[in-house]
C-alpha cells in the first residue's frame, strides 16, 4: 500500500471519496424514493440518514453509515490491520463500491472486496429454524432484487471493476462457510433478518483480524439484534457496541480470532 503522499494528495483522496459518496447515495442526483412510507419525494435529512431506498442511487445506507464505513476502512488502512472487505447483503453494491473506492484511494493493490448477496431478494422465513423471523415479509419487496449483472455493471461505472472484486452468489447458508476468504479487516453485515444475520456471523466472524471491525447496518429491527447478541454471548464477545445513527451500530474486535 503506498498510502498519503504529503498533504495534496491526501486532500485529492478526500474530495476524490466525498465525490464517491455523494454519487452512491444520490445526494447529488437527489432521485425519489421507491419505499412503502416514505411518498415518493426526496428529502434530503431522510437521504442523509439512510431512511429511505433510493430509485437510483446505489446505496440506501445513507450519509452517516457510509461515512462510518469509510472511517472503517480507513482506520484499518492506516493501522495496517490485515485482511480483505467484504459485505454480507449488498443491494445494488454501493457500499462495496465504497470499500473498493478507498483501496484505489489509498493504492492498495492486494486487498480484495467480497460481495455476498443472493441477488434474488431475502429468502423466506425458515421459523423452524429461526423464530425470530416469523413474520419477516423481506422476501417480498421487489425492490431488494438486484441481480448480479446490474450489481456488475455499477461497479463498472464507477471504473472499479477488476479481479479484486470478488462475487460471492447465493444464500449465505451455501455459501459463506465455503468462500475463499483467508482473513478479513472489515466484515460488514447487512442481511436484515437473524437467519442472514447469524449465518454471516457463524461462517466469518472467525476471520477477522485483531484490531478489525464489525458492522451491523440492520440492528434497529429486532431479529437482526437479537442474531448479533445470541452470537456475541455465545462466544463471550464483550467489545463495546458503538452506535452509529440510531439504526446500525458496529465494534472492533479486541480479541483474538475465535478459531
Amino acid at each position: 500500500m503506498n498510502g498519503y503522499q504529503g498533504d495534496g494528495r491526501a486532500r485529492v483522496v478526500q474530495r476524490y471519496l466525498n465525490l464517491l459518496e455523494a454519487s452512491l447515495n444520490g445526494m447529488l442526483v437527489r432521485d425519489a424514493p421507491v419505499d412503502p412510507w416514505s411518498g415518493g419525494t426526496f428529502e434530503s435529512n431522510t437521504r442523509f440518514l439512510g431512511r429511505d431506498w433510493p430509485s437510483l442511487a446505489f446505496s440506501m445506507i445513507g450519509s452517516v453509515r457510509m461515512r462510518n464505513l469509510r472511517y472503517v476502512c480507513e482506520t484499518v488502512l492506516l493501522d495496517g490491520i490485515a485482511g480483505d472487505f467484504i459485505e454480507t447483503g449488498v443491494w445494488r453494491g454501493g457500499a462495496c463500491i465504497m470499500m473498493k473506492g478507498i483501496l484505489e484511494a489509498y493504492g492498495d493493490d492486494e486487498r480484495c472486496v467480497f460481495v455476498a448477496d443472493s441477488f434474488a431478494g431475502l429468502p423466506p422465513p425458515d421459523s423452524g429454524n429461526f423464530p425470530a423471523d416469523e413474520n419477516s415479509d423481506h422476501h417480498t419487496y421487489t425492490q431488494l432484487q438486484v441481480s448480479r449483472a446490474d450489481v456488475e455493471d455499477n461497479f463498472r461505472r464507477f471504473d472499479l471493476l477488476d479481479e479484486r472484486v470478488i462475487f460471492i452468489e447465493g444464500w449465505f447458508k451455501d455459501t459463506l462457510p465455503y468462500a475463499p476468504i483467508d482473513r478479513l479487516a472489515v466484515l460488514r453485515l447487512d442481511g436484515d433478518m437473524y437467519e442472514s444475520t447469524m449465518e454471516a456471523m457463524e461462517s466469518l466472524y472467525h476471520k477477522v483480524s485483531y484490531g478489525g471491525y464489525v458492522i451491523v447496518d440492520d440492528y434497529f429491527l429486532p431479529a437482526c439484534a437479537q442474531a448479533v447478541h445470541d452470537f456475541r454471548d455465545r462466544h463471550g464477545i464483550t467489545s463495546p457496541i458503538l452506535p452509529i445513527d440510531g439504526m446500525g451500530t458496529y465494534w472492533r474486535v479486541d480479541h483474538k480470532p475465535l478459531r
